[in-house]
C-alpha cells in the first residue's frame, strides 16, 4: 500500500514517519481492496495545547473512508484516527 504523509508547514521528522507508516499499513490486512492512504499532519495554534491535528484518508476501491482527530501530539492524534477508521471498518465490514 501507498501511504503519502503531507505535513503542512513543516518538515516532518524520520521517526514520526515511520510510525504513521507502521500503523497506517496494518489496515492492508483489513481491508484487501485498499488503494493507497493519505495522512496529512497539521499544527492548529502552536502557543496552545492540543494542537496538533491528523487527517487520514484511506482510498479504498469504491469509496473512501476518513478521520480527522485533535491531540497534544502527532502520535495520539494518529492513534485516534486508527482508532475511528476500525469503528468505520466495523461498520462497512460486509462490503470488503
Amino acid at each position: 500500500m501507498n501511504v503519502k504523509i503531507n505535513a503542512v508547514k513543516f518538515k516532518i521528522d524520520e521517526k514520526l514517519e515511520e510510525f504513521i507508516i507502521k500503523k497506517v499499513s496494518k489496515f492492508e490486512k483489513q481491508i484487501p481492496t485498499i488503494v493507497s492512504a493519505d495522512v496529512i499532519l497539521k499544527i492548529d495554534k502552536p502557543e496552545s495545547e492540543n494542537n496538533k491535528i491528523a487527517e487520514v484518508r484511506l482510498l479504498v476501491t469504491g469509496y473512501d473512508l476518513f478521520a480527522s482527530k485533535q491531540a497534544d501530539t502527532f502520535e495520539q492524534a494518529i492513534m485516534l484516527c486508527i482508532d475511528a477508521l476500525k469503528t468505520q471498518i466495523d461498520k462497512h465490514k460486509e462490503k470488503f
